[in-house]
C-alpha cells in the first residue's frame, strides 16, 4: 500500500511539473500584432477608454452576471465571421439582412447589444465623438467580462475600425461551426482563420460560462443517449431537456457556472460536456491532452486562453482608412469618400459584376 500511494504522489509530482513547465512556455508568447493595432491605440485620443469600459462593465455585470457570457459570445461570433470588424452588431436595414437574424445568432442576448451601444455613447460623450470603434469596443468588453468573472486580465490590442456591411448569411454559415461538430469539423473550420488544435481547446473553454439551449445538444440525449455522455449527468439533463423542447435552456459547466475558471475542462473529463463539439475534444488524440492539462493546471488554461483569444481578435481587422468608426454600432454611419469598403463586400461587388 505504502508503495502505491507513493507511486500516485511520484505520477501527481510529474503531472503538475510538466503542467507548470507547459504553463512558463506558453506564457513567454505573444501574438504578433497585425498592422495597424496597438496596445496604447487610445493613449492620446482616447485615455480613459479601457476604464470607461470596465466601470460600466462591473456595474452591469454585478446586475446581470448573465452578460459577461454574452458580451464574450458576440467577440467570439464577430471575429469568426468576416474578422473582428463589429459587423455582428449591425441591426437589418431596408436592404441588408444583418448577422444577427441569421440562425448561429439568434441566440446572441440583445442586453449584450444593448450594453455594447451604452459603452459606445458613454465614450463619444467622454472623448469628444466617434473614437473609439465598435469592433474595440466589443474586444474590450470580452476581456473586462473574463476578468469580471474571476478569468485572467489581459492586454487587447486596439486599433480595429468597424465594416461598413454585414456578412452575407451563406458566409455566417461557413464560418461557424455547428455544436454537433466533432473535433475533425472544428479544426477544419478553425484552419480558414490560422487557428489551431490549442486554440481550439483554449477559446472553447469560454463555455465556462453562460448557458445553452436544449436544442443544441438535444441528440445527444434522444431518441437514445450518446455513450460518450456520463449517465447521471444525462438523467439530470432530460429533467430540464425533455424531447423537442425548443425553448428551455441550461447551464453550459454544472460546476461554476458564473465563474471564468478550467471547471469546464473537469466536466469534460467526468464525460458531462454539453455539445458534441465540447466533449469530443476530450475524446480525439489530437485536443485530449491539452483537455487534461488545463483540468489540473488552471494557470496553463488561463496562459493559452489569453494567448489564443488575443490572436483571434486580429482576424482580418480593418485598420487605417479602412471601415469606419461607427457613432452607432447598430448601424453604419452615412457614407464617405474616405471609407473603404470592408472585403466581404468587394467580394460581393466583384461577383455582381461578374453574372
Amino acid at each position: 500500500m505504502a508503495s502505491s500511494a507513493s507511486a500516485v504522489r511520484v505520477l501527481l509530482l510529474v503531472v503538475l511539473a510538466l503542467a507548470s513547465c507547459a504553463s512558463a512556455a506558453t506564457a513567454a508568447r505573444t501574438p504578433t500584432l497585425a498592422n495597424g493595432l496597438s496596445f496604447e491605440f487610445y493613449k492620446a485620443t482616447c485615455p480613459q477608454a479601457e476604464s470607461i469600459v470596465f466601470n460600466f462593465l462591473r456595474d452591469a455585470i454585478r446586475k446581470d452576471v448573465g452578460l459577461a457570457a454574452a458580451l464574450v459570445r458576440i467577440h467570439f461570433h464577430d471575429c469568426f465571421v468576416q474578422g473582428c470588424d463589429g459587423s455582428v452588431l449591425l441591426d437589418d436595414t431596408a436592404t441588408q439582412t444583418s448577422e444577427k437574424a441569421a440562425i448561429p445568432n439568434q441566440t446572441l442576448r440583445p442586453t449584450a447589444f444593448k450594453a455594447i451601444n451604452d459603452v459606445r455613447a458613454l465614450l463619444q460623450q467622454a472623448c469628444g465623438g466617434p473614437v473609439v470603434s465598435c469592433a474595440d469596443i466589443a474586444a474590450l468588453a470580452a476581456r473586462d467580462s473574463v476578468q469580471l468573472a474571476g478569468g485572467p486580465h489581459y492586454a487587447v490590442p486596439l486599433g480595429r475600425r468597424d465594416g461598413l456591411a454585414p456578412a452575407p448569411a451563406k458566409d455566417i454559415f461557413a464560418a461557424l461551426p455547428p455544436p454537433t461538430s466533432n473535433v475533425t469539423t472544428l479544426l477544419r473550420f478553425l484552419a480558414q482563420i490560422s487557428l489551431d488544435a490549442d486554440d481550439l481547446v483554449a477559446l472553447s473553454g469560454a463555455h465556462t460560462l453562460g448557458i445553452a439551449h436544449c436544442v443544441s445538444f438535444e441528440e445527444r440525449l434522444f431518441p437514445t443517449q450518446d455513450p460518450t455522455m456520463d449517465k447521471w449527468f444525462a438523467g439530470q439533463l432530460k429533467l430540464t431537456c425533455p424531447a423537442l423542447n425548443i425553448t428551455n435552456t441550461t447551464v453550459n459547466d454544472i460546476r461554476t457556472p458564473n465563474v471564468f475558471d478550467n471547471k469546464y475542462y473537469l466536466d469534460l473529463l467526468n464525460r458531462q460536456g454539453l455539445f458534441t463539439s465540447d466533449q469530443d475534444m476530450h475524446t480525439d488524440a489530437r485536443t485530449k491532452p491539452t483537455v487534461t492539462r488545463f483540468a489540473v493546471d488552471q494557470a496553463a488554461f488561463f496562459d493559452q486562453f489569453v494567448f489564443s483569444v488575443v490572436k483571434m481578435g486580429q482576424i482580418n481587422v480593418l485598420t487605417g482608412n479602412q471601415g469606419q468608426i461607427r457613432t452607432d454600432c447598430s448601424a453604419p454611419n452615412a457614407a464617405s469618400n474616405n471609407d473603404e469598403l470592408p472585403w466581404s463586400v468587394l467580394e460581393t461587388v466583384a461577383e455582381t459584376l461578374a453574372l
